[in-house]
């Protein structure tokens, strides 16, 4: 039984109609996303799930006593609280709860037959458990850690800049665990180590979820359905991102002409996906091989940690090396730079120099210097040591402010200030609305006045702008905030056909794996790493050695000698697992040629259309978690008989 039901349901503002009969349902254990357009319905839809929004039509049918908690994007605090008090401020049933347990359990060792008691116990332990709340206050301290609030704690949270406060609310509904929880673009203003905190928090406590969100490796992470809004209606698709993609491909294909242009940017993201992921995976292989081989054996032997470590890093610096070709006009000379803000030290001696074809995007945690960085670059702040030579060029520069836009123009004005209804974008004379139909902007936006429009639609109208002007380089500052997918898209066609440099600030992995080809990393040590890996691929690698070096102070620790003949009996491979090392490589071959087939089917209209996208779709999930199973637990049994060889 679906905890909520969506049934018929419709929903307008004055004219103009958002949803039309609707159905939407969420089950227990579900996490799924809502993808469209902005201003599709993606957050009307969400109130309505919350229950916040009166419909126009149909019905909301909830389980009883059904617990559904939502982020806002401008989330509200008690009057005076500190950070600490704001984030533990939904945990008092909580707490209760837990008091009135260990009541109980004092009350039963004294009374363990008493019935009601029992009843209550139980039912106590339930709701505690269903909540994860066993140890609160490590969670509490956990969260605060990763969410780098720590620091801030007993201040007051009115003090806090918009972001940081989102972050608070966040970490306040991830304590609380509601029965389901609704999230609006959860990723904003948190850097790439807090999204990987996250994701893992939500999968590991088996979050029930429904949220919006345009970062594509975390819907592809934690979505096992997808939603999309379109023209007041929605349609299902399984899985996270990459489903979806293939899923919407095939569904595009059966559509008429009009959707040639869309399914064409569909198909590159597609191909993209595929290919960057394939190829990351490929590259990997072996060292993650390594790496698990290691994980029993190499926990008692700090050298052969310390080897792996060295062979990683060794790794890492194929990737360092300067890839550039010296003939490229030069547009910055860095020489020692250092920058301070305040009292605190952000950046310490770095030199680089950055050419005229180079696209490098300046990546690292929040608050670590990476917009003063650009700033400097650009001239509006002062070098607190080194210099910074730069050549003669023209810079188009798009910052979180949107400073280029007037809100008291339209879009004719902002586009054509000298009259006219024609815009040059890099040689070509276009009409005005030609061009912003790109952008996704219908032929009625043209008059209205910048003031009025969302986050989003500036956010487009700045980047329309931006791609309009005669620039050598363009610098953008976290360019995805407050973007749908299909404007990202949009915008990573634009990048990737830019004939300049391009110099991108962002937390959005999947962006900086398409579009840089070069990344300046913000290290702990106030300094800046030079590489030419993709984003995801350097955090992957981080995480490893890291890993290495926590089995490393493991290692290091003197451990009680095994008898030699208990460690005999414990290295020895089961009757079932001989079997299965028998079986299992026969197993995956035949899943492989399972899932080629299908794939096939998906690629060929007379296939998908007898047996249904959805359900081919599905099935194909279906197939690739038996596949994911299957190898690990071959990798499993071939990692301990290769232990048992080596003595």
């Amino acid at each position: 039984m679906a905890l909520i039901d969506l049934q018929k349901v419709s929903k307008h503002y004055s004219a103009q109609k958002i949803l039309t009969e609707v159905d939407f349902h969420v089950d227990e254990g579900e996490r799924i996303v809502i993808i469209g357009k902005n201003g599709s319905g993606k957050s009307t839809l969400m109130k309505i799930v919350n229950g916040t929004l009166e419909l126009d039509g149909g019905r909301r049918i909830t389980q009883n006593d059904l617990e559904i908690k939502m982020l806002d994007q401008r989330p509200e605090f008690e009057e005076g609280h500190t950070v600490r008090q704001a984030v533990e401020a939904g945990l008092k049933e909580l707490n209760a709860a837990k008091e009135r347990y260990n009541e109980l359990s004092l009350l039963l060792a004294e009374d363990f037959e008493n019935k009601i008691l029992l009843q209550e116990h139980e039912k106590l332990s339930r709701y505690i458990e269903h909540h994860k709340a066993w140890n609160l206050d490590d969670k509490i301290e956990r969260i605060i850690q990763h969410f780098d609030l720590k620091k801030y704690e007993e201040k007051p949270i009115t003090l806090l800049s918009g972001g940081e406060q989102r972050r608070v609310a966040l970490a306040s509904l991830l304590l609380q665990k509601p029965d389901i929880l609704l999230l609006d673009e959860p990723t904003n203003h948190l850097d790439v180590y807090m999204v990987e905190f996250l994701e893992e928090l939500l999968l590991k406590e088996k979050f029930t979820l429904v949220f919006i969100s345009h970062d594509r490796y975390f819907i592809d992470r934690i979505a096992t359905k997808s939603i999309e809004v379109e023209d007041c209606k929605l349609r299902e698709y399984s899985g996270g991102y990459s489903s979806y993609l293939t899923q919407k491909e095939e569904y595009l294909r059966t559509l008429q002409k009009q959707h040639d242009n869309l399914l064409g940017l569909l198909k590159r993201e597609n191909e993209w996906f595929a290919r960057g992921v394939r190829a990351r995976l490929k590259r990997n292989e072996g060292r993650k091989e390594r790496l698990m081989q290691l994980r029993e054996a190499a926990k008692t032997n700090p050298a052969k940690i310390r080897k792996m470590s060295v062979e990683l890093q060794r790794e890492a610096k194929h990737f360092n090396r300067d890839k550039s070709v010296n003939k490229q006009k030069m547009l910055f000379e860095v020489e020692d730079l250092s920058l301070t803000l305040g009292n605190k030290e952000l950046l310490h001696n770095f030199s680089t120099r950055i050419l005229q074809k180079d696209v490098i995007a300046i990546v690292g945690p929040n608050g670590s210097g990476k917009s003063t960085l650009l700033k400097a670059l650009l001239g509006r702040i002062e070098p607190t040591s080194g210099k910074i030579k730069r050549g003669e060029f023209k810079v188009g520069y798009f910052d979180q402010h949107r400073e280029m836009l007037d809100d008291d123009k339209n879009l004719i004005e902002t586009f054509c200030p000298n009259g006219g209804d024609r815009v040059n974008v890099r040689g070509s004379d276009l009409h005005v609305y030609g061009y912003l139909k790109n952008f996704l902007f219908p032929r009625e936006f043209l008059d209205k006045k910048i003031g009025v429009l969302s986050g989003g639609e500036k956010n487009r109208v700045a980047l329309a702008l931006l791609f309009t002007q005669d620039v050598d380089i363009l610098i953008l500052d976290e360019p995805t905030n407050d973007l749908d997918i299909p404007t990202i898209n949009i915008l990573e066609e634009q990048l990737t056909n830019f004939a300049g440099a391009v110099i991108i600030v962002s937390h959005d992995r999947y962006f900086v794996d398409k579009i840089a080809k070069k990344l300046f990393i913000f290290k702990p040590d106030k300094t800046i790493e030079e590489s030419h890996q993709l984003y995801s691929e350097y955090l992957e690698m981080e995480k490893e050695l890291q890993e290495l070096s926590e089995m490393e102070k493991e290692a290091t620790v003197e451990k009680p000698k095994e008898p030699k003949r208990e460690k005999e009996k414990k290295l020895k491979l089961t009757f079932k697992e001989k079997i299965a090392l028998e079986k299992l490589p026969q197993e995956i071959d035949a899943l492989e040629e399972e899932i080629e087939q299908m794939n096939i089917c998906l690629a060929d209209p007379s296939c998908y259309e007898e047996k249904g996208i959805t359900a081919l779709a599905a099935e194909l999930a279906k197939l690739e978690e038996e596949y994911e199973a299957k190898v690990e637990e071959l990798l499993t049994i071939q990692e301990k008989e290769e232990e048992i060889n080596n003595g």
